[in-house]
């Protein structure tokens, strides 16, 4: 092969002393990936190497040279980790952009795999979680902080959720160093960022990262978000919080599916005070656990939704529905002979 500067990747250990090129020298762009207000990821395949990689291009016009070298330097660091997306040693600029190199994952990210309404299994979450959980463990263990944990900052590289990584170190910073607040709130902001007004000063905590990937959880289980934001003015919120400080024993209707036992993680990880959430590995408690309720089951002899009962005596309804049998009351038969029969036994006691 021959040894010509233009038949060989860019490389830059530190991305300090960036070389201009021209993309199309080195690099068939095939396709963009994604984009966003950073800029832009495109799927291209290196001269030099005839292998495709990820190219994170941020334009020059909205991105400061030293914010560059942060993220290269930081991905670079961080990239080791086993579930922590792979970049290269190589960073360069063009005329209108930075650019720095990763790998490239055929199966696209994790938003896509987590079907609407209906969400992912309680197997492949938990296959997920774990792995992202063990990610922000090693950053929190840096005192590094990610600070934009959501579906689309995680790629998946094999179809049963075996090997995911953590991607996007672009709002990453030091544990305990103070930003600005610049950008709105999504459902994965924790409620330390929502009260925060536009240019304010937030601390930053990992912390954060603990809620976003409680509310990840969430996401991947249901396919929904737990509310729009997490402020006391979102009704969804609003309820959940109320439970969580015991101000009521109702649990919302949306919580429902879950087990005591992944309620348990939630209440902490999801904890308004943020000096109060757990670590990130407390995940790893509920792992054997089970997260979500077996779905009623209903029968042939069943007339009606108030006469079915569940294969067992899990929620409200089911525990009526056992109590009931415990003291001779079918509640198979019938409706109306049903409320007779529980009338009586209430008129006898």
């Amino acid at each position: 092969m021959s040894d010509s500067k233009e038949n060989k990747s860019p490389r830059s250990s530190t991305s300090d002393n960036l070389q201009l090129l021209t993309l199309k020298d080195h690099y068939d762009v095939e396709r963009e990936l994604g984009r966003g207000t950073y800029g832009k990821v495109v799927l291209a395949r290196c001269h030099q190497t005839n292998t495709h990689v990820a190219l994170k291009l941020l334009p020059k016009t909205s991105t400061k040279l030293r914010d560059f070298q942060r993220e290269f330097q930081l991905s670079y660091f961080l990239s080791p980790h086993a579930n922590i997306v792979d970049t290269y040693n190589v960073a360069f600029e063009t005329r209108s952009s930075y650019v720095f190199a990763q790998e490239f994952a055929p199966l696209g990210d994790l938003f896509d795999a987590i079907p609407p309404q209906l969400g992912m299994s309680e197997a492949d979450a938990k296959a997920v979680v774990k792995q992202l959980a063990s990610a922000l463990e090693f950053m929190h263990s840096k005192q590094l902080v990610h600070r934009d944990i959501k579906p689309e900052n995680v790629l998946v590289f094999s179809a049963d959720f075996s090997r995911v990584k953590l991607m996007d170190f672009g709002m990453t910073r030091k544990h305990g160093a103070m930003v600005r607040k610049t950008n709105g709130s999504i459902p994965y902001t924790p409620p330390e960022v929502c009260e925060a007004v536009r240019n304010e000063s937030v601390l930053v905590t990992s912390a954060a990262d603990v809620w976003a990937l409680a509310v990840l959880l969430f996401c991947m289980l249901t396919g929904n978000f737990p509310w729009e934001n997490a402020d006391i003015g979102d009704v969804y919120f609003k309820e959940f919080v109320l439970w969580q400080r015991r101000k009521t024993t109702k649990l919302p209707s949306q919580w429902r599916r879950f087990t005591p036992r992944a309620m348990k993680f939630f209440r902490k990880a999801l904890d308004v005070k943020p000096e109060r959430r757990c670590d990130v590995r407390e995940i790893h408690k509920y792992l054997a656990d089970g997260w979500t309720r077996k779905p009623r089951t209903t029968t042939t002899n069943d007339s009606d939704d108030d006469s079915g009962s569940s294969a067992s005596c899990g929620g409200h309804m089911d525990e009526l529905s056992c109590m009931l049998r415990d003291y001779g009351i079918e509640t198979r038969v019938d409706r109306r002979l049903r409320e007779r029969r529980i009338s009586e036994w209430l008129l006898s006691l």
